[in-house]
C-alpha cells in the first residue's frame, strides 16, 4: 500500500486505530514505571528545576503520575502538586490553534490549501499572498522565528500591523523554519472566521467539551500556577503572547497534567472522548501523520512527528509518533502505536530563568521506552502503514528526479545536458535539478530551458532568454522569439532532459513545450529524458471533451480530453507513438507511486506551478473555470484566488449563483461575490460573479463544470457572453454549437463520451502506475 493511499483511506484509518489497540494492550512494567522518581529527582538535585509533574497512561487509564519538588520557594515554600497549573508555551499551537483551525475546516469554513489572505486580505502584503494555512500548520511558510520586541509596542493592533508588515525570507513551501508568527497568523484567522476571541473559541468549542477545566489562555486559580521567571504566576512568559494579553495563537495557555490527559485521549480515540467529539478520526490522522517527505524536520498539522524528548530512540520509537514540546518546560508526546501518551510538566524558568527541563524529557522518555519494550521498524509499520516512507524512504513517493540522483544520474555522466526546468524541479527534500547536477562528478550542464512563465515561474508575459545567476549557465526561453529549441541552442549538446511539474489539464502549456522538445531532439538524434512527476488532481480521473483533430496548438499539443489522468511521462510516451515524434525517448519514472493520490496526498511539498495556480484548490478547478477563460470574462487573476472566481461587470451576481446552484453539480458549492481584478480581463473594473468552492473533489467532474459555466452564461446573457471564444479551451466544436443551441449540458457530455472512451482504451497503452 503506498504513502498516498495510506493517508487518504478512511478504512486504512480504521485499520491504524485498530492495530494501536493491539498495541495498548501490551503491559507495562510498573517496577520500570517507578524509575521515574528517581529520574525527576537527579535532576532536581542537579539544580535544572525545583519540581514536575508527570502523568503517563493509554486510553482507559492513568499508568503512572507523580509530582515532584516545589512549586514555589519564596516567599515560603509550596510543595509541587499533581494539580499545578502550568504556563504551556508552545504546546498551546497543537492543542488549541491547530485543533480550532482543524475543526473550522471539517466545518467547510477553512480550506487548508488556501491562502491565508482569502480569510485577511490584508495578510497578502510583501510577498505572502500565496502563503497557504497548511504552509502556517506546518511551519513552511517561509516566516522567520517572531515579530520583533523593538521598539517597543503593546496591544493586539500593534501585533497585526506586525505581522501583517512581515516579509518571507524563504519561497512558501520551500523548507521548514520553525515559527511563532505562523501560529499567531492562525489565531488570528480563527478570530476572523469564527466570529469568536480566540480565548472564547477554545474554552467553547475545545476545551469546555472535553472537561478541561483547569485549562484557559488566562489560569483559572492562580494560587495553583507554578510561576516561570520571577514571583509572578499566572501571567504568560512568552513576551509576544503578553504585548497580546495573553491570548495568542502560538503560546498563552494555561493547564494541568489531568487536562492535557483528557486530551491526549481524545487523540488517540480518534477525537472523541466520554461520548463528546472535538475532532473527526480523519482529521486527527492529518494532524498526525507527515505532510511532507522533508526527512529531516517531519511535521503534521501543528505536531511534530519525531518525539522531540526522545534521546534514545530504540528505547522509545518516535517514528508513529506525535508531540510537541513548551519553552517554558513542558511536554507531551502521544503514541498511537503503543496507546500511550506521556506528559511532562515543569516550569524550568522558576526562578533565576536559567533552567534546563530537556534532561528530563530525555530521561523520562528513556524511563518509558523500557517500560514499552522495543518495537521493531515492521511491527512500527505494520501499525502505521503511512509512516512507511520514514521507516524505509524508498517506499514513499520518488519523482523521476529523486529515482535519477539516487543512481547517480548514471545515465548522464559524461554528456553534455542542457536541462528544461523552472522552480518547480525539485526533489522530494526541497533540492534543485540544477544544484543536484551541478554536484554529480562526470555530468556536464551545459544550458538551461524554461517554458511559460520563466524560469522562476513568475512571469504572465513572453519571456526573454537570461543567464542563471548562481551558474552562469544560459537560459534560453521557450516563450519568448521562439517555442521550439532552436538548432543553436542544441548546439554542442548530447542529451535535453525534461523536469517540469504539470498540472494535469490539456491546454497547460509545460506538455506542449515537452512535445516540441521531443521533436527538436529527434531532428538530431539527441536523446531526450523525461524526469516523471505526479499529476497534482489525480491521475485517475479522465474527463471532458476530447481536443479536435485539426485545432492542435501550443495550448493543446494532441486530441486530449480537457482532464487526460496521465503524468508527463506517460505523456511523453503517447506523444512520441501517437503524434509520431519517434524520439529516443527514456522516461524515468517514479517509484511508489499512487495515481489515484492527489498532490497533498504524495508527501511534496506544493509548488506553485505557475502565478495563478497558487493552491492545489485553484490546480483542481483549472480544468473547468479554464475553458470560460478565452471569453470576456474574469477568473480571477489579479486577485488573490484565480480561478476561484469568475465574474464580470455585466453579471449579475446573485442570478448566476442561484442558477448554477440550482443544476444540482456535485463536489462544488457557488456564492455571490463582487470583486475587482488587479490584472488581466477587466482589470481595474467591478465585477460580480461566484466565488466556486470545492465540496468534494473526488466528486467533481471540472470539466463538465466548465461546460455548465459557459452554458450558463450563454443562457443568462447571450447579449453579452462571447460564447465563440472558449472553442479554443473547450477544443470541441460539436460542445460549443450545442451550447449555443441551448441543449442540456448532461445531453452535451454524454455527446462527447464515445471520444473520452476511445481515448481511454489508447491511454491505457502508455500508462506506467
Amino acid at each position: 500500500m503506498s504513502f498516498a493511499s495510506a493517508l487518504r483511506s478512511f478504512a486504512l484509518l480504521t485499520c491504524l486505530l485498530a492495530a494501536s489497540a493491539v498495541f495498548a494492550t501490551r503491559p507495562l512494567d510498573p517496577a520500570a514505571l517507578a524509575g521515574i522518581e528517581s529520574a525527576v529527582g537527579r535532576e532536581i538535585g542537579a539544580g535544572h528545576l525545583v519540581g514536575a509533574v508527570v502523568l503517563v497512561g493509554n486510553e482507559e487509564r492513568v499508568l503512572y503520575r507523580g509530582a515532584f519538588g516545589d512549586r514555589l520557594r519564596e516567599p515560603m515554600r509550596a510543595p509541587m502538586t499533581e494539580d499545578t497549573i502550568f504556563d504551556l508555551a508552545s504546546l498551546t499551537k497543537p492543542v488549541a490553534t491547530a485543533t480550532a483551525v482543524m475543526q473550522l475546516v471539517e466545518q467547510g469554513r477553512l480550506e487548508l490549501d488556501a491562502p491565508a489572505a482569502r480569510y485577511w486580505p490584508e495578510f497578502a502584503a510583501v510577498g505572502k499572498g500565496a502563503i497557504t494555512l497548511r504552509q502556517l500548520l506546518m511551519h513552511r511558510s517561509g516566516l522567520r522565528a517572531d515579530l520583533d520586541l523593538r521598539p517597543p509596542w503593546s496591544g493586539r493592533d500593534a501585533a497585526r500591523r506586525l505581522m501583517l508588515a512581515e516579509k518571507p525570507v524563504a519561497a512558501p513551501g520551500a523548507r521548514h523554519l520553525y515559527s511563532d508568527i505562523n501560529f499567531e497568523v492562525l489565531g488570528e484567522i480563527v478570530e476572523r472566521v469564527s466570529g469568536l476571541p480566540l480565548d472564547v473559541y477554545c474554552r467553547k468549542h475545545i476545551f469546555a467539551p472535553l472537561g478541561m477545566a483547569d485549562t484557559a489562555f488566562a489560569p483559572v486559580d492562580r494560587a495553583r500556577v507554578a510561576p516561570t521567571e520571577g514571583p509572578s504566576a499566572g501571567v504568560v512568559h512568552d513576551p509576544t503572547a503578553a504585548r497580546m494579553g495573553g491570548i495568542a495563537g502560538h503560546a498563552g495557555v494555561f493547564s494541568t497534567a489531568a487536562d492535557l490527559a483528557r486530551f491526549a485521549r481524545m487523540m488517540l480515540a480518534g477525537g472523541v472522548l466520554d461520548g463528546v467529539r472535538v475532532l473527526r478520526p480523519e482529521s486527527v490522522e492529518a494532524m498526525t501523520q507527515p505532510q511532507s517527505q522533508d526527512l529531516e524536520h517531519p511535521r503534521g498539522l501543528g505536531w511534530g512527528l519525531v518525539a522531540p524528548f526522545a534521546a534514545n530512540r530504540l528505547a522509545l520509537p518516535p517514528l508513529g509518533a506525535y508531540g510537541h514540546t513548551g519553552f517554558t518546560g513542558t511536554a507531551m508526546w502521544i503514541d498511537p502505536v503503543s496507546g500511550i501518551y506521556v506528559i511532562v510538566l515543569s516550569s524550568r524558568l522558576y526562578p533565576n530563568g536559567r533552567g534546563n527541563a530537556e534532561p528530563l524529557r530525555q530521561r523520562v522518555a528513556t524511563v518509558v521506552g523500557d517500560a514499552l519494550g522495543r518495537l521493531s521498524e515492521e511491527t512500527l509499520v505494520a501499525a502505521r502503514p503511512s509512516i512507511a516512507p520514514y521507516v524505509t524512504p524508498a517506499a514513499g513517493l520518488e519523482t523521476g528526479l529523486d529515482v535519477m540522483a539516487s543512481r547517480g544520474f548514471v545515465q548522464l555522466r559524461g554528456l553534455r545536458v542542457g536541462l528544461i526546468t523552472n522552480h518547480t524541479g525539485r526533489d522530494a527534500k526541497g533540492r534543485s535539478n540544477v544544484e543536484l547536477m551541478r554536484a554529480t562528478p562526470g555530468l556536464r550542464l551545459v544550458a538551461l530551458f524554461s517554458p511559460e512563465h520563466g524560469y522562476g515561474g513568475e512571469l504572465d508575459e513572453r519571456v526573454g532568454s537570461a543567464v542563471e545567476p548562481e551558474s552562469g549557465l544560459p537560459i534560453h526561453s521557450l516563450y519568448g522569439a521562439t517555442r521550439r529549441p532552436t538548432p543553436e541552442m542544441l548546439d554542442g549538446l548530447d542529451a535535453l532532459v525534461f523536469d517540469i511539474q504539470d498540472v494535469g489539464a490539456r491546454f497547460y502549456t509545460y506538455i506542449t513545450t515537452m512535445a516540441y522538445a521531443m521533436e527538436a531532439a529527434a531532428e538530431r538524434g539527441m536523446a531526450i529524458y523525461v524526469l516523471d512527476r505526479p499529476d497534482p488532481i489525480t491521475a485517475k480521473f479522465v474527463q471532458g471533451p476530447v481536443l479536435d483533430a485539426d485545432r492542435t496548438s501550443f495550448t493543446g499539443y494532441f486530441p486530449l480530453p480537457v482532464r487526460h489522468g496521465m503524468t508527463v511521462g506517460e505523456l511523453a510516451r503517447l506523444f512520441n507513438r501517437e503524434a509520431g515524434i519517434e524520439a529516443d525517448l527514456r522516461v524515468v519514472p517514479m517509484r511508489g507511486y499512487d495515481r489515484g493520490a492527489w498532490f497533498d496526498q504524495t508527501g511534496l511539498s506544493w509548488i506553485a506551478p505557475s502565478p495563478n495556480l497558487r493552491t492545489l484548490t485553484a490546480a483542481v478547478l483549472y480544468p473547468g473555470v479554464g475553458l470560460v477563460e478565452g471569453a470576456n470574462v474574469s477568473v480571477g487573476r489579479g486577485t488573490d484566488t484565480p480561478f476561484e472566481l469568475v465574474g464580470a461587470p455585466w453579471i449579475d451576481a446573485e442570478v448566476l449563483a442561484g442558477y448554477l446552484t440550482s443544476r444540482g453539480l456535485a463536489g462544488v458549492a457557488f456564492s455571490a461575490v463582487n470583486f475587482t481584478p488587479a490584472a488581466s480581463t477587466w482589470k481595474n473594473r467591478a465585477c460580480s460573479g461566484v466565488r466556486l468552492t470545492v465540496t468534494d473533489r473526488d466528486a467533481l467532474d471540472s470539466p463538465a463544470l466548465g461546460i455548465e459555466i459557459v452554458a450558463a452564461l450563454q443562457r443568462l446573457y447571450p447579449g453579452d457572453f462571447r460564447l465563440d471564444a472558449t472553442l479554443g479551451s473547450i477544443g470541441s466544436e460539436q460542445a460549443v454549437d450545442a451550447i449555443r443551441a441551448g441543449q442540456d449540458t448532461r445531453a452535451i457530455a454524454a455527446a462527447w463520451q464515445p471520444q473520452l472512451d476511445a481515448f481511454i482504451t489508447r491511454r491505457s497503452l502508455y500508462l506506467l502506475y
